[in-house]
């Protein structure tokens, strides 16, 4: 195998469940393999997670079944938020930290991320090791251990661990601004979220109405969550005077979006934006540096930029912007799609909830509403598409995208920006463009996007 990870993306292992990668086979190797990988731990146990979809238990199970063939004590916090994985392993003594979720991926989807003891996600060398030996593992064709996986049996989710995450976060946000009396439209998107957020919004006060709490399986992420955001502005324009602000999650609650009391989206640049001042006058924002992807809009840089705040620009992944942050001492970094990270104290990871009550703390200690906070913050028009692949080349070696992405970076000549990329967790090529005008955004994004398409399209 070459030094190019295989099975991990930028966030886990994805596929659709029941197919390699997630076949039953393939995922208690990928159980056992990281059974190996932690079985010189001081503790030999792992904490497990899942998410709403129908395959996350049987997934789930099998993965707790490959950890237990190499000696490892599982233990089943049931469904929990990704991010609430992270703390139960940083907090309990935990060897590691699994979570079973495609996060904002459609139900038939689904995918394994793993933290290490301290909260954080495995470093790609370390994901590469592990890949190694699945590989090694899955070579071999060993009936004993499909015997040994098909007895294993489902572990109860244990409330008391999803307890201890619910406190921690009511006290490490409201202890000193409690938020009583903030009206919230909260959208759970019918994932992971629906097995905590009544507990966290009720004991920070928040005067909050639930809507997507019913799982099935198979709805999660549907017309609702922080793919479709614009659905809680809908309903919290609907009803005027009703909410301060609504907020969405995706499917493991990972990250958060918002919409104001108009029921204007507010994405995670505008939260980069409002919390960076905040934390700027707290003096909790070291060096004034906030880091970004290369996804987040111009528009931002300016903003930050107005109030003597740095922007650096990581890879697209919130485990390449936490790198960054570690790197550079910064306290703030975050995606556009709302993963917000916050290291101004022992949070690890990208947390939706988390974010979400950040939000409402800096709106109660400041008076000022959600739209009045991010006023001043005016995007560049962009426009992303995307473009199913059958594969994925370097881009430098297809020379008719090359050449479209040269000519879209000397027209725009510094006055927009061209950013084309594969998606780590599907097979799709992104294109994002923007431009000082719709006309020209629209119509560069579609030259490359076509040359993308006839070159490798499906």
């Amino acid at each position: 195998m070459s030094g190019q990870r295989q099975l991990f993306g930028t966030d886990g292992i994805r596929g659709v469940a029941g197919e390699y990668p997630l076949d039953e086979r393939t995922v208690f190797a990928i159980g056992k393999a990281l059974g190996h990988r932690l079985s010189a731990a001081k503790d030999r146990r792992a904490v497990v997670g899942q998410d709403t979809r129908e395959s996350s238990q049987w997934i789930a199970n099998t993965i707790a079944g490959g950890l237990a063939s190499a000696g490892i004590q599982v233990e089943s916090a049931g469904v929990v938020t990704t991010p609430g994985i992270a703390f139960l392993a940083r907090s309990n003594g935990f060897a590691a930290g699994i979570v079973i979720s495609a996060s904002h991926n459609p139900w038939m989807d689904n995918g394994i991320k793993v933290f290490s003891a301290d909260g954080y996600k495995l470093p790609d060398e370390v994901e590469h090791a592990i890949e190694k030996e699945i590989f090694a593992l899955l070579g071999r064709k060993s009936k004993e251990e499909a015997t040994h996986n098909s007895k294993f049996s489902a572990l109860p989710g244990d409330a008391h661990l999803r307890q201890s995450y619910v406190q921690w976060l009511v006290n490490n946000t409201t202890s000193k601004n409690p938020l009583n009396g903030l009206r919230a439209l909260i959208d759970c998107a019918n994932g992971a979220a629906t097995s905590v957020a009544h507990d966290v919004f009720n004991a920070s006060g928040v005067d909050a109405k639930f809507t997507h709490c019913a799982p099935d399986g198979r709805n999660i992420n549907t017309g609702c969550g922080a793919l479709h955001p614009e659905t809680v502005g809908r309903s919290v324009a609907s009803n005027p005077g009703r909410y301060d602000l609504g907020i969405t999650f995706d499917g493991d609650a990972d990250r958060a979006l918002f919409s104001d009391a108009s029921g204007r989206v507010v994405n995670g640049d505008a939260v980069l934006l409002l919390a960076a001042r905040d934390m700027q006058a707290r003096k909790a924002l070291p060096g004034n540096t906030v880091v970004a992807t290369t996804m987040s809009n111009m528009g931002l840089e300016i903003a930050l930029g107005r109030s003597g705040i740095k922007m650096l620009r990581a890879p697209v992944g919130d485990k390449y912007v936490l790198e960054e942050m570690k790197k550079t001492g910064a306290t703030l970094g975050g995606e556009q799609s709302g993963h917000i990270i916050f290291r101004d104290g022992d949070s690890t990871t990208g947390d939706g909830l988390l974010t979400a009550l950040r939000v409402m703390e800096i709106m109660a200690r400041s008076g000022k509403t959600l739209g009045d906070l991010v006023h001043d913050l005016r995007v560049f028009p962009q426009a992303i598409r995307n473009v199913r692949v059958r594969e994925k080349k370097p881009l430098n070696d297809l020379p008719a995208v090359a050449r479209a992405i040269a000519a879209a970076e000397n027209e725009l000549d510094g006055n927009g920006r061209v950013v084309v990329r594969y998606s780590g967790t599907e097979a799709l090529a992104r294109v994002m463009v923007e431009a000082e005008s719709e006309e020209k955004m629209k119509r560069i994004t579609d030259e490359i996007a076509d040359r993308i398409e006839e070159t490798l399209g499906v």
